[in-house]
């Protein structure tokens, strides 16, 4: 069991990030003082969301000049933490080189901050924000998976670096971070493993590559159907409160799938549809045969198309709600609140 004390500073690494944003809010109101890790802590147009969010909360911020792949930088944010967040690793689907441009940000990222909590003698916990990328590499996978269902005890061993890059950086990131607890016996170590995670952001002009997904939704470009993706998907405020509880409860231990729902693209389009009857929103799935062959145009090669259009989805959620007391809101609140802020900011028109 590991007891975190709140009267101490907690790290936040990417604290202006997606997910990030909302795990700031929570030890925020719950009157902790963060220590936000950010490129340019100066950057006052990035970090006046998160400056705004702490006006009104009980705890502080306090920003720190951190590189994700500079070694040594976050030291001075880390010092007198007990708990540390490692949030920060980059989602994109396009990249130009798959190996600097994710897998190295990710690993070494990962490396860089544990190789300095082995020097923060304050750190007793470090919880590491995964993915069920880690998990499975495509959905052909689930099948193959006990009973077709995705759980913890499952790794992902079908992502390379030339085929689902994304998920591999997240392998080999979260398999480095074992290896390097396991090391040691100062720090323990909780994963979380998200599904695609969704909803508004603190930031209402955030850059995620989730704001970019789903206003395809919505902006024309699936409107004569969307591919037959089935996925899980997860709130970014449950998922956040899922980190908090990830920290702050001593018996937390070990990976934890963050998933509310079995869905896909078409069921969270059919969510939006009473809400939104202007928007050119999908009615159908797109034939198997057209995604594979359209796949390049939008920065997915044909064998990704062909390993996970039409294949179902299915992943276990219990250990989350038993060891982190997850309480997951339905994804049909989440997608239209999403989407009602991407049409006020101006992001969906």
């Amino acid at each position: 069991m590991t007891v975190i004390d709140k009267s101490k500073p907690v790290l936040v690494t990417g604290a202006t990030g997606y997910v990030a944003g909302w795990l700031v809010k929570k030890l925020l109101d719950e009157g902790i003082t963060v220590h936000a890790a950010v490129r340019d802590s100066n950057n006052l147009d990035k970090l006046k969301y998160l400056n705004e969010l702490a006006a009104k909360s009980s705890g502080a911020i306090k920003y720190f000049k951190s590189e994700l792949l500079q070694p040594g930088s976050y030291a001075e944010a880390m010092e007198g933490c007990e708990l540390v967040y490692h949030t920060a690793s980059p989602f994109t689907l396009k990249v130009q080189d798959k190996q600097r441009d994710l897998v190295d940000p990710a690993l070494n990222g990962t490396i860089n901050i544990l190789d300095t909590a082995n020097k923060t003698i304050s750190v007793k916990r470090i919880v590491v924000t995964s993915s069920c990328a880690a998990i499975y590499g495509d959905n052909i996978d689930v099948a193959s998976a006990p009973n077709q269902t995705l759980t913890e005890d499952i790794w992902n061993t079908t992502s390379t670096v030339s085929h689902q890059a994304y998920s591999y950086s997240k392998v080999v990131a979260e398999q480095k971070a074992w290896e390097m607890q396991k090391a040691q016996d100062r720090w323990d170590l909780v994963v979380v493993n998200p599904s695609f995670v969704i909803g508004p952001g603190i930031n209402p002009h955030g850059t995620s590559e989730s704001f970019k997904i789903i206003k395809q939704m919505g902006d024309g470009t699936m409107k004569f159907g969307a591919p037959e993706f089935n996925i899980g998907a997860v709130d970014v405020r449950d998922l956040a409160i899922a980190h908090y509880n990830a920290g702050f409860i001593p018996t937390a231990n070990g990976r934890h799938i963050a998933s509310a729902e079995n869905t896909s693209f078409l069921e969270l389009a059919s969510h939006l549809r009473p809400h939104f009857p202007n928007l050119p929103l999908p009615k159908k799935t797109l034939p198997k045969w057209l995604v594979v062959l359209m796949a390049p145009a939008s920065g997915m090669s044909r064998k990704e198309a062909k390993r996970n259009v039409g294949y179902p989805w299915k992943a276990d959620n219990t250990k989350s709600i038993t060891e982190l007391n997850m309480k997951y809101r339905p994804l049909s609140t989440t997608i239209n609140e999403m989407f009602q802020q991407q049409v006020e900011s101006g992001f969906l028109k």
